[in-house]
């Protein structure tokens, strides 16, 4: 997701919305786990929050505003491995 990164408070109250929002654990309110406690929760973040990203590149870096920054947010708890595809479109400069 793109965010504000100016201070880390951001990332630690959107952190904070969202672990009250759908807490950690589950406490038995979900019927799904079959991969573990954090299985459903993580499905119910990923829905809350962006799972792909289209953002314009110019000249190397991504544009995005003075204080913005992409975030990659894992809603899993538990260790795993976990893949991200880059497609860039465009046209290449031509000299």
């Amino acid at each position: 997701m793109v965010q504000e990164n100016a201070s880390p408070d951001v990332r630690a109250d959107l952190e904070d919305f969202l672990q009250r929002l759908v807490p950690d654990g589950g406490n038995g309110r979900y019927r799904y786990g079959d991969e573990g406690p954090d299985d459903m929760l993580a499905h119910i973040r990923a829905e809350l929050t962006q799972t792909q990203l289209s953002t314009p590149v110019a000249e190397g870096p991504p544009v995005l505003g003075t204080w913005q920054r992409i975030y990659l947010w894992e809603h899993r708890t538990r260790s795993h491995q976990r893949e991200v595809v880059l497609h860039l479109l465009g046209e290449l400069a031509q000299e």
